[in-house]
Parts: C-alpha cells; sequence; structure tokens
C-alpha cells in the first residue's frame, strides 16, 4: 500500500537516553524495542499521538489509492479490447513482410539480368566503336592521299589529325595503316615546311598564316610557334632596322657631331623611331593573339613576348646609343662637371652649354624614357592578364625586362638626364635671380615666380621619368639651390647698411626706400609659402608614382629637406620684421617717454579733463598711424601683421614699465583702463590677428588698479577667476597694489595669493 513514511521521533528518559533514529518507522523491530524501552508518561504520550498521526495518514492514502479504481478499470477493459486489434494487425503486418519479401527478390533477380544486357550492350557499343574506327582510319588514309594530290593541305591534315586520335584510342601493335598514314604525315610536313619557308622569305603573311595554322593539327604547335614567332622577328627587325638606318642618314645629313641644337627635332626623330619598334611589337602581340593561343595557349603568347623582347633589347639599345652619341651626351656631361668644378675653385660665371639646347635635350631624354616605361610596363601587365601560366613566370619575366640590354642603356641616358636637369635647374635659377626686377602690380619681384616654376618645372619632369634615384637626385639639387644662392639673394637687401636712415630721409618715409624693404620681405614671405605647396604637391606626386615603402623613404628624407627650408626662411623673414621694426622704433619711442611725465594720480576734475583732452594716447596713435600704416599696401598681409605685433610689443613692454613707476588714485586705474581700451580698439583695426593679448597684462593691471579695496582681489583670483587668465604673477599683483595711494601695504601683505 504505497511507502511507508518514516518519522523522527526522539525523547529523553529521565534516567535513560534511548533514541529512535529518523530512519527507522513504526511496524519494525526497532520501533516496537524503543516503546519497550519507554518509561516516561510524556515520551508514551507523544509517541501515541504521532503514532496516531502516522495511521490517519495511511487512511489518507488507502482512500486515495481507492478512489482511482474506476479510471484503472476503464483503462484495463481498454487494453483488453487493444490487444485484440493487435491481433489484426501484426496478421496484416506478416503478409506485408512476405509481399515485400518476394517484391526484394524479383528486383534483385531483375537488377542481375539488367547488369548482364548493360555488359553486353557496352561491348556491343565497343564493337561498332572499333569497327567505326577502322572504316574511319581507311577513309583518312584515302583522304590523305587524296588531298595532298590535289594540294589540299588543310584536308590532308584534318585527315592526319583524325587518324592519329583514333590510332591514339585504339592502339595496334603494329598496322599497315599507320605506317602508310605516318609517311604520308611526314610528307605533308615536309611540303609544310617548305611551303612556309618560303612565304616567309616572300613576306606572304597570307600564305604563312595559311600553312602556320596547319602545325597545330600535325603535332607540331612547338615547331610552329618558334617559326612564327622568328618570323615576327624578322619583320620587326627588318621594318626597325630600315628606319633607324634613315634616321642615321638623316642624322648624317643635318650634320653628325656639329649639332648645334637649331634643328628640328622631329627631322631627325629619334622620339618616334623608338614608338614605332615599340608600336610594332605590341601590335604583333595584339594582332596575332588567337595564332599564338591556337598553337601553345597562353603559354605561346609568354613565349612571344620574350622572344620579341630580345628584338627590343637589341634595336631599342641601338636607337639610344645613336641618340646619345647625336645629342654628344657624354660631352656635354663633361662640358658641365667642369663648369661646376671651375665655378666651385674660383667662383663667378663660366661659360657653358645653351640651357634652352639642354632644355630640348632633356624633353627628348623624358620622351625616350617614359617610352621604355610604359612597353616595359604594358608587356608585364599583359603577362599577368594571363591565368593559366606559372604564378612564378610574372617576377621571373619582370627581372629579365628590368635587367636587359635595353634597360642598361636606358640607365646609362638616365645618368646623362640627371646631369642635364641639375645644369638646366641650376643656370635657370641663377638667371632668374640675376634678372631679378619688380614686377608692376605685385608685392613680390620676378625671382620669386621665376625660380619656383623652374623647380616645380625640374621635379615635376624627373618624377615623370619613373626613376626614383633622378628623382632623389634632383631634388637635392633643389634643396641646396633654395638654401644657397636663393636665401643669399633673399637676404641681399636686407643686408644693406643704413636702411633706417634711408627709410627715413627728412624725417618722412621715403616711398622707394619702403617699396624695396617690403619687397624683399615679402619675397620671403612668399618663398616661405611656396617651398610648402612645392613640398606638398612633390609628396603627393611621388607616393602615386613610387608606391614601393623603400622608395617613399627615399623621398621622405629628401622632402625634409623641403621643410627645413621652410623654417629657415620663417628665421630669415622674422630677423627681417625685426630689423624694420628696430628701424620704427625710435620714432615711438619719444612719445612714449612723454607718458612718464603724465600723472594718474587724479581727481575728479582732473579725469574729467583727460576725458576732454586726451594725455598721450592719440598722439601715440598718430606717430604709429605715421611711421606704420603707411607700408601696409607694400607688404603681405603676413608681413605686416608680424610688423604691427612686434611694434605692439614694444609699445606694451615700454607702458608697462613706465606704469609700474606710478602712482594711481582709483580714478587713475580708470583712466589706465580707457587707455588701454583705446590702444586694443585702434591696433585691432590695423591687422588681422588677435591683439587683445598683447595688452592683456596691461588691462589686468587697470583692472586691479580700479578696485574699491583690497580683499577685492580675491574675487577675482585663483577658483574665482572664471574665464580670465591672470598674466600676471602674485608677486606682480601685490606690487601693482601697492601703486594705489589709497591701499595700505600690510591690508596687501595680508592677502593671501
Amino acid at each position: 500500500m504505497g511507502s511507508t513514511p518514516t518519522a523522527s521521533i526522539a525523547s529523553v528518559d529521565q534516567d535513560t537516553s534511548v533514541t529512535l533514529s529518523s530512519s527507522s518507522a513504526f511496524g519494525e523491530p526497532e520501533a516496537l524495542d524503543y516503546v519497550r524501552s519507554l518509561t516516561d508518561i510524556g515520551a508514551i504520550t507523544r509517541l501515541l499521538h504521532e503514532c496516531i498521526a502516522y495511521q490517519r495518514s495511511l487512511d489518507v492514502e488507502l482512500d486515495n489509492l481507492l478512489s482511482q479504481r474506476t479510471d484503472l478499470d476503464k483503462q484495463l477493459l481498454q487494453l483488453q479490447r487493444s490487444s485484440e486489434v493487435l491481433d489484426i494487425v501484426k496478421a496484416d503486418s506478416d503478409h506485408m513482410l512476405s509481399n515485400v519479401s518476394s517484391t526484394c527478390d524479383l528486383a534483385d533477380d531483375v537488377s542481375r539480368k539488367v547488369r548482364e544486357l548493360d555488359l553486353a550492350q557496352s561491348r556491343v557499343r565497343s564493337t561498332l566503336f572499333r569497327i567505326d574506327a577502322i572504316v574511319e582510319r581507311g577513309n583518312c588514309l584515302e583522304g590523305v592521299d587524296k588531298t595532298l594530290g590535289i594540294e589540299d593541305y588543310e584536308s590532308a591534315a584534318k585527315y592526319v589529325q583524325t587518324f592519329l586520335r583514333i590510332d591514339a584510342e585504339y592502339k595496334e601493335s603494329e598496322s599497315d595503316q599507320r605506317e602508310r598514314l605516318m609517311a604520308s604525315k611526314k610528307q605533308l610536313e615536309g611540303i609544310v615546311r617548305k611551303k612556309l619557308s618560303t612565304a616567309v622569305d616572300q613576306r606572304d603573311h597570307p600564305t604563312i598564316l595559311r600553312f602556320i595554322r596547319l602545325y597545330t593539327p600535325l603535332g607540331l604547335e612547338e615547331e610552329g610557334l618558334q617559326v612564327y614567332v622568328g618570323y615576327l622577328k624578322k619583320v620587326i627587325g627588318m621594318r626597325s632596322k630600315l628606319e633607324f638606318e634613315q634616321l642615321v642618314e638623316l642624322a648624317e645629313q643635318r650634320g653628325l657631331g656639329n649639332n648645334n641644337g637649331n634643328v628640328n627635332q622631329n627631322q631627325v626623330n629619334f622620339v618616334g623611331c623608338l614608338t614605332n619598334l615599340f608600336k610594332d611589337i605590341v601590335l604583333a602581340i595584339e594582332e596575332n593573339d588567337e595564332i599564338l593561343r591556337s598553337l601553345c595557349g597562353e603559354d605561346g603568347i609568354v613565349y612571344a613576348i620574350c622572344e620579341l623582347q630580345e628584338e627590343c633589347d637589341t634595336r631599342g639599345s641601338l636607337i639610344l646609343k645613336k641618340y646619345m652619341e647625336y645629342r654628344k651626351l657624354a660631352k656635354l656631361s663633361s662640358e658641365i662637371n667642369a663648369q661646376t668644378k671651375s665655378v666651385l675653385a674660383v667662383g663667378g660665371d663660366a661659360e657653358g652649354p645653351d640651357p634652352r639646347e639642354i632644355e630640348l635635350y632633356l624633353e627628348e631624354i623624358l620622351s625616350l624614357m617614359q617610352l621604355g616605361e610604359d612597353y616595359t610596363d604594358f608587356m608585364i601587365s599583359r603577362i599577368k592578364a594571363l591565368t593559366s601560366v606559372d604564378p612564378d613566370l610574372v617576377p621571373r619575366t619582370t627581372k629579365a625586362f628590368r635587367s636587359g640590354s635595353f634597360s642598361k642603356v636606358v640607365q646609362d641616358i638616365t645618368g646623362f638626364y640627371v646631369i642635364l636637369e641639375g645644369f638646366f635647374m641650376v643656370e635657370n635659377v641663377r638667371k632668374a635671380i640675376r634678372i631679378d626686377e619688380q614686377v608692376p602690380d605685385s608685392l613680390t619681384t620676378s625671382m620669386v615666380d621665376d625660380v619656383f616654376y623652374v623647380l616645380q618645372s625640374c621635379l615635376r619632369r624627373a618624377i615623370s621619368t619613373s626613376n626614383i634615384n633622378s628623382v632623389v637626385a634632383v631634388l637635392s639639387g633643389a634643396s641646396s639651390l633654395l638654401s644657397n644662392e636663393y636665401h643669399d639673394a633673399l637676404q641681399h637687401k636686407m643686408r644693406e647698411p643704413n636702411l633706417g636712415a634711408k627709410l627715413f630721409l627728412g624725417g618722412v618715409g621715403v616711398q622707394k626706400t619702403g617699396t624695396e624693404i617690403a619687397t624683399a620681405l615679402n619675397n620671403i614671405d612668399v618663398s616661405s609659402e611656396y617651398v610648402l605647396k612645392l613640398k606638398h604637391e612633390i609628396e603627393e606626386q611621388c607616393n602615386e608614382g613610387f608606391p614601393t615603402p623603400a622608395d617613399r623613404e627615399k623621398v621622405k628624407s629628401c622632402l625634409s629637406e623641403l621643410g627645413d627650408m621652410n623654417n629657415a626662411f620663417k628665421q630669415s623673414l622674422n630677423a627681417g620684421v625685426e630689423q624694420l621694426v628696430a628701424t620704427i622704433t625710435p620714432r615711438i619711442r619719444p612719445i612714449l617717454d612723454t607718458v612718464g611725465t603724465v600723472s594718474y594720480d587724479l581727481s575728479e576734475a582732473e579725469y574729467a579733463d583727460n576725458e576732454l583732452n586726451d594725455p598721450w594716447v592719440q598722439r601715440l596713435l598718430h606717430a604709429v598711424q605715421t611711421n606704420v600704416a603707411w607700408l601696409q599696401p607694400l607688404m603681405t598681409a603676413n608681413n605686416y601683421d608680424s610688423f604691427v605685433h612686434l611694434v605692439i610689443d614694444f609699445i606694451v613692454k615700454r607702458l608697462e614699465v613706465i606704469m609700474m613707476q606710478k602712482r594711481f588714485s582709483q580714478l587713475g586705474g580708470l583712466q589706465l583702463d580707457r587707455d588701454a581700451r583705446a590702444l586694443v580698439s585702434h591696433f585691432s583695426g590695423m591687422t588681422q590677428r588677435t591683439v587683445r593679448d598683447k595688452f592683456a597684462r596691461l588691462t589686468q593691471m587697470a583692472t586691479i588698479l580700479n578696485l574699491e579695496k583690497v580683499s577685492e582681489i580675491l574675487d577675482f583670483w585663483g577658483e574665482n577667476s572664471g574665464p580670465m587668465t591672470w598674466r600676471l604673477t602674485p608677486a606682480e599683483v601685490r606690487r601693482v597694489l601697492g601703486l594705489r595711494v589709497d591701499f595700505k601695504p600690510e591690508a596687501i601683505a595680508a592677502l593671501k595669493l
């Protein structure tokens, strides 16, 4: 009747301690022994009550079980009925199993017969194919003999190809048909080779194409590829040789070795000659793509490119060497190097090649170098575009292109280019400096724009060569020119003695001298701006043209020199502006000295009178306008702003010294604040830069001198300063407070700042 619940019963006798384990249950021997051992009436009573409760729980459980009897009876009845259905299902299942077994046996039997039938069918098919092959081989033999007789070589080649395919599929150790066919094939090969050779000699392109297509069905693809590419090389070589000979003849007619640079370059056109060579090679690859692929697939294209590159190395090298000879580049380079050494040794100018002639050569060299680079890039990209070739082939081919004889001659001509470009750049920069003149309606002289135009043109041309060493060499030369000759030329005017005396002859500004000084400063200012623009432009172009990290690092190192030149120009500019300010300040200082005689210990009447009759500010501002403002239209905005700010620095420092020596009433503090505001307002209109920071210390002094009492400074100091940043130190604040006639020293000393 279900599980027996356990009870935890514990009691303690007065004399002994006996405990009924929680694992013991009513009706078990341990419980009976425990009951017999009880002597205490209380324990017996508790146990009785527990026993009664246990009995009641048993009654409840029995009632629950009996209440389920009806449902159990129904379920048993349903199970009894289900057993009858299961018997029927079992009978049907046995019948189905029997049917499936018989069907499976039948299917196995049918499958076996189908396999036997399929094997027999495949043998029959194979037999029929073999019979057809035997018949087809016989037809091929007859067809070859017949087509050879009527010189239908295309059909004969197809018969040979078909026979060889059938023979490869149904191999027979000995076959009269095969021997006869191979003899006919050999005969056909001989005819094709002979016909092709004759066509090549006669340069009969349609006939060449006809017979070269027969090499594939004859199984002679590699031989056909070699013959056809050899023919292409021969055609390209002959055309290039003929054009080169015409070029040499024309050069000799123009006086080879006596060229004065006045000959039209189109008349002795080395660029056109090299262009035609590259054009022929590229067209040979592009227009014969189908033929090359039909012979050896993409490998045929690679083979043709590499073979035709040999023609480029041979013919292209001849063209470049003849060009160097025609333009006498070696002699020119020697003359330039000798001239450079002569100038360094004795100074001054030495006669040398005409820069206009050199510029012509530079453009020609650049065109020749760009042609070679474009051709090489195109061929390498053509190989990279092929999908089925060996991946290692691209770097090998690239290395072969870069190390060929044409590439080596390009390196030679690149060396000459660097020398000529350096000479052209130096000569034109020196010429720009030499012919420097004032330009109407311009704040700078002609030298600035001319020099940077020359540098920009030379550097752009160097980048166009796609040769990093050329770029580095020309860039280094440009930096050297800027830091030496050009920098000296910029500073020449500012080094002139007695500029101050010349600037104010007769006590007034001299327009001519002012213009010269302002222009000299403008030249330095604009040069500083131009050198940064040049640096950024060259950096962008080099990053685009030279993507490898090593090349970029080389350029970066050289460009840093241009950045250094920007700093050098700024230092020179600052020194020049300071020199100009030193010329101006003696004309302002007397006005400032009179401020020392002005009293700031003011009464109300004196303060009111100062409002009507300004004691010194307007006279100072008039002196500034007279001696400073007239230079504004002559200077760049940056230079004029720097000039004005240095004048302000001088004025403010002098005023601070003067004010620290005065005594102030509170109204005197108000007067100082009014004076400072007037100065800030006026100078703000003279310059585009803010001037408030220049007057910050003076303004803060006025603020302190305006206080009602000493302790009010704490409302503006430390955490209470708000957005204001104090420019005065605590010691200076105490000193300024001490300037007030009504502030007691002990109150000032007691401040905790």
